[in-house]
C-alpha cells in the first residue's frame, strides 16, 4: 500500500499506517487536506497512542471520529462525542476531546472517555468492520 493510498484511507474511515511515512510527508499529505479533515486526522494521529495505554485497547488500529453523531470543530478545538475505536477486531464507542495547532495540523492535547463495546449486530449500520 502507498503512503498517499494510507492517508486516502485515513481520509474517511480513521487512520492505519502500514508502511512507515516520513513525517515530512505526512505533513505534506495533511497540508492537502480541507481544514475540518485535517483536524479529525491529526486527532486521530495523536490520540491512537494515548488509547493503546489502556488494557482493552492495546491493540488499537482504528479510530473514527463522527460514527454515533459528528464531531464538531470550533477553532482550534474538535469534540467527538459519537466516535468509536476498534482493537482485537472489537468496536468501542468513543468520545473525545483534542486541542489543535492554529494550522490544524497537530494535535496539542488529547482526552478521551471509553464507552461499551459496540455490538457486531450493529456494525454494518454504522459503516464498521471486522
Amino acid at each position: 500500500m502507498t503512503m498517499w493510498r494510507g492517508i486516502a484511507t485515513a481520509i474517511g474511515i480513521g487512520v492505519f499506517m502500514p508502511v512507515p511515512v516520513s513525517a515530512a510527508s505526512l505533513e505534506d499529505s495533511l497540508a492537502k487536506l480541507t481544514p475540518e479533515f485535517r483536524s479529525h486526522q491529526a486527532c486521530i494521529l495523536r490520540g491512537l497512542p494515548i488509547v493503546r495505554k489502556e488494557r482493552p485497547l492495546r491493540r488499537a488500529d482504528r479510530m473514527k471520529t463522527s460514527i454515533f453523531k459528528p464531531a464538531v470543530l470550533e477553532g482550534t478545538r474538535l469534540t467527538a462525542s459519537g466516535g468509536a475505536v476498534r482493537s482485537a477486531g472489537h468496536w468501542y464507542a468513543l468520545s473525545f476531546t483534542c486541542d489543535l495547532s492554529s494550522d490544524w495540523m497537530k494535535a496539542t492535547s488529547f482526552t478521551f472517555r471509553l464507552g461499551a463495546e459496540i455490538p457486531q449486530a450493529d456494525w454494518e449500520r454504522l459503516g464498521l468492520w471486522r
